[in-house]
């Protein structure tokens, strides 16, 4: 066997993966993010754009894209936006070009977006789309996280704790749900999870010339 023929087939060919976390806000799906991105090495970040201003230690490109309502209208407008939705007043959305360029090239995005997202991105992207709601242990449990936060004043938290009965009654739209009792365990749950849809057979493109090299070598 030639050894450019042998590196074809030794090197995976898969399109990539979205996976989506959605939750109630304070329910920790934005840390878990952050926890996975930490430790997986071909899950890349979807970079959202918002028109809310950036909290404590959060930055332009790092976190999120901070635009102005003028701007974000013009993107959803021209079709830019794979999804996007007005949450509290502010705008969220996700650029299309970038991730569907990271797609091709085989790697993996994790979303950390609403439900309404999750609906926008399965439609626009149905094959490629893994959805994980996170659920709290209570609605009491959601309060106190939200108050430890501490960047949001009681007025906001007041307004997600009414929000969150309308997110949670969506659960059944995912293809996976996490109870966030302890965060570890739900990152290492969410792990398995990565793991398994990446071993899909019909995620592993190399396989058919794989199988076929096996010919080759009787």
């Amino acid at each position: 066997m030639s050894e450019s023929k042998a590196k074809s087939i030794s090197t995976p060919r898969k399109r990539g993966i979205c996976f989506v976390l959605s939750a109630p806000s304070g329910a920790g799906k934005s840390t878990i993010a952050n926890a996975l991105r930490a430790t997986q090495p071909n899950l890349f970040p979807s970079i959202s754009v918002t028109t809310r201003d950036p909290r404590p230690g959060e930055e332009h490109g790092v976190h999120y894209h901070f635009i102005s309502q003028e701007e974000f209208e013009k993107q959803a407008e021209n079709d830019e936006l794979l999804e996007w939705a007005t949450v509290f007043g502010r705008g969220y959305g996700t650029p299309r070009a970038p991730v569907e360029k990271l797609l091709s090239e085989g790697k993996d995005l994790i979303f950390d977006i609403d439900w309404q997202g999750h609906q926008q991105i399965r439609k626009a992207l149905p094959h490629d789309v893994v959805g994980i709601f996170i659920l709290p242990p209570s609605l009491n449990e959601l309060k106190n996280r939200l108050q430890l936060r501490g960047s949001d004043h009681i007025d906001e938290i007041n307004n997600r704790m009414n929000k969150a009965m309308d997110e949670i009654s969506h659960w059944n739209e995912f293809d996976y749900v996490i109870i966030n009792h302890q965060l570890n365990k739900a990152i290492e749950e969410i792990e398995s999870i990565l793991a398994s849809e990446r071993l899909k057979t019909d995620r592993q493109l190399f396989l058919d010339p794989f199988i076929q090299n096996f010919q080759h070598e009787r």
